[in-house]
């Protein structure tokens, strides 16, 4: 008799296979359902360090033109050399560019292939400048035509060179 008492207690207290199978299935609907949200966070962070990026570089850029101007009295952007050494525009290196994983930089010829967006896919970042321009020029955007999650007014989504 007690043995009999043992075994139903061992069996009330075990999970049955179907019971297994159901806890499976929902852990797998929220897998499913998670998954997704954690790949959009990680497409907008990606987003949005390219976007913090190109806001700092253009600012430092905008920052040597107008040190410029007080200093020389003509306002210049700097050089491909100039940005790239250190503590002449930026105060630290230029992060990777979040589509690429890199951070070189690297010049635009023309003023066409810069206002078209041109892509190498060689370098994290590209940068166009003419100082003879009137009045100067100078464009820096990322050199990759990834899609990102910024919305560009009509639906769709920009590409990392649109930023």
């Amino acid at each position: 008799m007690q043995a009999n008492v043992w075994a139903r207690g061992r069996c009330a207290r075990a999970f049955t296979l179907v019971e297994v199978i159901a806890v499976m299935v929902v852990l797998a609907i929220m897998a499913g359902v998670a998954i997704p949200r954690f790949f959009d966070y990680s497409d907008k962070a990606r987003t949005s360090a390219t976007q913090g990026t190109l806001g700092g570089v253009r600012g430092g850029l905008a920052n040597f033109f107008a040190n410029e101007m007080v200093v020389n009295g003509a306002g210049l952007y700097p050089t491909l050399a100039e940005l790239t050494t250190l503590g002449t525009v930026m105060q630290e290196a230029l992060p990777n560019n979040p589509y690429n994983d890199r951070s070189t930089v690297e010049a635009v010829p023309t003023l066409a292939d810069a206002n078209s967006r041109v892509n190498t896919g060689v370098t994290g970042w590209r940068y166009y400048v003419d100082n003879a321009a009137t009045p100067p020029i100078a464009i820096f955007y990322a050199n990759t035509n990834d899609t990102t999650t910024a919305p560009d007014g009509s639906g769709g989504f920009l590409d990392a060179h649109e930023l």
